[in-house]
């Protein structure tokens, strides 16, 4: 049976679950007011992130040699935090060419939660390490458990069945002196300090969460040479907008004509580094694609690399 006051206790201690007197008098505010008022609440959630800057580095460092490695990066969490890590790791496919496994996400309660609130996975840890297990992680991977309040239990038990199974671990909470801190390898701490309206984390908690996941699983990508220069060259190309962007980068980094690009991409699979090896280097796909394994995927080292070089793994 859950003890109930043991969880009121921790609670009352959290910054995040505090209510601020200054958003006391909010259901009486015009429209004007409130957006006003939120606004300058949400333009304090940057500094925050910005104190954190040395956990988050660390943190980067970790995620960049797991994956270097053919490890995966995995996002638990629950609630909020679980929908904002499920948002991050579905939009690295089409941005940055990664697979839906390499970087993925654990929800609590599973899909239906992503759209419908499911209460009380969360506050097992059982099943948070149950869910975990069925991934099989290994000591290559790196398991990334958000929380706002840094002790939902859930995440707590998956971050714990991660570390038992080898695997590196960050934590990511919206509270100084996280109990999630105490599990993870690296510790982030965004204090956001109280909500405009008390308790409610999906707020300048929930847009710190997006933000640092924002740097963590870009940055990481540029690390790993999915860009070049700020050309997002690993793009999946798999709709219109996307083949328009491929064309266009292709376009870019080469000079080429539409005729020339359309004809390189259409050989490479719609591949956009591919094609621009392609065109640079004057050779036919296959050796294109040979010429960026060779330079580990890096663009900018295939354009430079010997012809007829051949994979180095």
């Amino acid at each position: 049976m859950t003890d109930d006051s043991g969880i009121a206790s921790d609670l009352a201690g959290l910054l995040t679950e505090q209510a601020d007197p200054r958003y006391a008098d909010i259901d009486a505010m015009t429209t004007a007011q409130l957006v006003a008022m939120q606004n300058a609440a949400d333009a304090t959630v940057p500094g925050a992130v910005a104190a954190a800057t040395a956990t988050i580095v660390a943190a980067i460092d970790l995620v960049v040699d797991r994956l270097r490695r053919g490890g995966r990066l995995i996002y638990v969490g629950a609630g909020t935090p679980g929908r904002i890590a499920t948002l991050d790791a579905a939009e690295c496919p089409p941005t940055f060419g990664t697979s839906y496994e390499q970087v993925q996400a654990v929800m609590a309660g599973g899909q239906p939660a992503l759209t419908r609130a499911v209460e009380g996975i969360e506050d097992d840890e059982g099943i948070g390490a149950t869910d975990l297990a069925a991934l099989e992680v290994t000591g290559l991977d790196v398991v990334l458990g958000l929380s706002a309040s840094g002790r939902t239990p859930y995440v707590l038990g998956a971050m714990r069945h991660a570390r038992a199974a080898g695997a590196a671990t960050i934590g990511l909470a919206c509270n100084a002196g996280a109990a999630i801190s105490t599990v993870a390898d690296v510790g982030i701490e965004v204090p956001v300090g109280p909500e405009l309206v008390a308790g409610s984390t999906r707020l300048k908690a929930g847009t710190a969460q997006k933000l640092v996941l924002n740097m963590i699983s870009t940055i990481a990508m540029v690390r790993l040479g999915k860009t070049h220069g700020n050309l997002m060259v690993d793009l999946a190309a798999t709709n219109q907008k996307l083949r328009v962007r491929a064309e266009r980068m292709v376009r870019e980094v080469t000079g080429a004509d539409d005729a020339a690009v359309r004809a390189a991409l259409a050989a490479s699979g719609q591949h956009v580094k591919t094609a621009i090896v392609m065109i640079e280097r004057a050779v036919d796909a296959s050796t294109a694609r040979a010429m960026l394994a060779a330079a580990d995927g890096r663009l900018a080292h295939a354009l430079r690399a010997p012809i007829g070089c051949t994979p180095t793994r």
